[in-house]
């Protein structure tokens, strides 16, 4: 075996991309042993999702330098998790003082990753021992003491890979009583990581060619409780910048949850959180850098899946459902967000702006609000994530007519379908806001009371027909500039002060059902439909949502209990998709006969 005395960017490249290939083989296995922080069983796939990036993007060049920084850069863009972005961390302190040349010694290979560790031990809010940077700290110190005793990188990194596996056995020592491991997964994962490096140079450096790269959907293994999870939402942002500091975006979020980890540089910073309040988060973090990537999970609703799954059937929708946190937990309900933007600001809708913020920016903006539907990738993932819980599953989606999220949602479905041999329905409700909400509500219920799957589909379809949406607006000129209504109908509504009445018709296309000079007028309007078409109807429920305006919600609520004899089945905020299109104070009514 030749001695190897310095390694190049295609050498250190390829001995990553070694260890990438480690990491996509053992991802079941770290899934599986991972407690901590919580027992969400995902270290393994998010640091595969993280070497993904790098396999994807990152060309080795000649010069170190440049790869090293190119592997940094790729790891951040794709850190996902705790792990994942600690992972990057490292990788960014390895990388920013390597020297701009072609070659790199072990004494230089050594102070390098000792700069690595101590950058991985900075990222983390509360260092915890017996983690992950437990393990790299001890390898980056053995690397340290033993660089000029060696002049073989193969048996540097050998004897420091011996180190982090005596390492990673004391992790368990930190770890609950009750976990069912005996080690950490994330510092099992680095070690995984340091095994396909060794191997690599072992074999004398031949070029490495990956395959299976294929990330796994984790299950949740905690307990029958939500003990586990102090704070519910796992939350993360990448934001860009100029001169970003870690220490001003710590103190900016730090009480806002736990488990932080914060990687990256002066001009990218990977941001992940536990917490209760994603929307706080987001708004907190736009004051030091443009956040250009943001995703939330819902950890309860994860956990209970797993624990305590109603239906073999998984019901989906999207955020303009405008369906009750509650609700949705009750019933088990997944919801893909729409993105909404105020120019280069975008959020998750519900997620990471809520109605109120939405209305402030709303008034104190200049730009026009946008909604853009859930990425092809974004159904991929929820339908993959789904498919490892349930035997099939019914989407019922917002009206094609307004996004062409449904056509997103049926492709997904279909590839999903056709990998995992699992049924995937997909439904256009031809309808929005409480009415799509009502027409998945009564979904997830039949599913939870044992209705077989292709029989749920087509009952879903019936439901939806079976649905009227009536919307009065007061402020015409949000409905205006969403382009909706025809020129003529546009300039009549802004000249004359107008107040719209619209319903959806059974086509999805928006009716503009009357017009008034008051709004209350509209309100006797809508009394007047709901008697005409329900008198003779038995209606299965009703609900009422608002922007904004919850007097003349609950107004409606008194009045149409008195005409139906039932309360509504709830009263909710518009999600900001739709607020953004009808603008403050409008009010709407959904119906369904039984």
């Amino acid at each position: 075996m030749n001695t190897i005395s310095e390694i190049n960017g295609v050498q250190l490249y390829n001995s990553f991309i070694a260890g990438a290939q480690k990491i996509f083989e053992n991802q079941a296995l770290l899934n599986n042993i991972n407690f901590y922080p919580v027992p969400d069983a995902d270290t393994g796939t998010n640091l595969a999702s993280t070497m993904l990036s790098i396999v994807n993007t990152v060309r080795p060049q000649e010069n170190i330098k440049e790869t090293a920084l190119a592997l940094a850069d790729a790891a951040l863009m794709g850190a996902r998790g705790n792990s994942g972005i600690i992972f990057a961390q490292f990788l960014y302190g390895f990388s920013k003082d390597i020297k701009d040349k072609s070659t790199m010694n072990i004494k230089e290979f050594a102070e390098n990753a000792q700069v690595a560790s101590e950058c991985a031990y900075y990222a983390l809010a509360k260092p915890k021992e017996g983690t992950i940077i437990s393990v790299i700290k001890d390898w980056a110190n053995n690397i340290s003491e033993n660089c000029e005793s060696t002049d073989d990188f193969t048996t540097l990194l050998l004897n420091g890979l011996n180190v982090a596996m005596e390492s990673l056995k004391e992790t368990g020592k930190f770890i609950a009583a009750k976990a069912k491991t005996i080690v950490d997964a994330g510092a099992k994962g680095f070690v995984v990581f340091l095994e396909g490096m060794c191997e690599y140079f072992h074999n004398g450096g031949q070029t490495v060619q990956v395959a299976n790269a294929e990330i796994i959907d984790s299950e949740w293994l905690g307990e029958d409780n939500h003990e586990d999870i102090t704070f519910r939402y796992c939350t993360e942002v990448l934001l860009i910048g100029e001169n970003l500091e870690r220490e001003k975006l710590a103190a900016l979020i730090e009480t806002m949850g736990d488990s932080m980890v914060i990687a990256g540089s002066k001009t990218k910073m990977r941001l992940h959180i536990h917490t209760d309040q994603p929307w706080i988060v987001l708004e907190k973090v736009q004051t030091v850098g443009r956040v250009v990537y943001q995703k939330v999970e819902d950890m309860v609703m994860q956990h209970d899946l797993v624990v305590n799954r109603k239906s073999k059937i998984g019901i989906l929708s999207d955020s303009a459902c405008d369906i009750p946190k509650e609700l949705l937990e009750r019933y088990q309900i997944q919801t893909v967000p729409l993105t909404v933007s105020f120019g280069d600001e975008f959020y998750l809708d519900q997620l990471t702006i809520k109605p109120k913020q939405f209305l402030e920016k709303l008034e104190g903006s200049t730009e026009i609000p946008k909604s853009s539907q859930p990425s092809l990738m974004d159904f991929t993932n929820r339908y993959n994530y789904l498919t490892t819980h349930y035997d099939s599953i019914v989407s019922v989606h917002l009206n094609g007519k307004f996004s062409g999220m449904i056509n997103s949602s049926r492709k997904a479905a279909a590839a999903v379908s056709k990998t995992s041999g699992k049924k995937i329905d997909v439904v256009d409700s031809h309808n929005a806001t409480g009415a799509l909400g009502l027409s998945v509500l009564r979904t997830a219920e039949a599913a939870i009371n044992g209705m077989p799957h292709d029989e749920l589909v087509n009952k879903a379809a019936e439901w939806a027909d079976k649905t009227n949406l009536f919307v009065s607006c007061v402020n015409t000129k949000y409905l205006i500039n969403s382009g909706r209504l025809s020129p003529f109908k546009a300039f009549a509504l802004k000249t004359f002060k107008i107040k719209p009445l619209f319903t959806i018709d059974t086509e999805g296309e928006l009716q503009l059902k009357t017009l008034s000079f008051r709004t209350k007028d509209n309100f006797k309007k809508i009394l007047g439909l709901i008697k005409e078409n329900y008198e003779h109807k038995k209606i299965w429920n009703y609900c009422i949502v608002h922007v904004d305006n919850i007097g003349a919600a609950e107004y409606l609520s008194k009045v149409i209990e008195e005409l139906t004899g039932r309360k509504p089945l709830y009263i909710e905020d518009a999600c900001p998709m739709l607020a953004g299109k009808v603008g403050p104070k409008a009010v709407a009514v959904a119906i369904m006969e039984e």
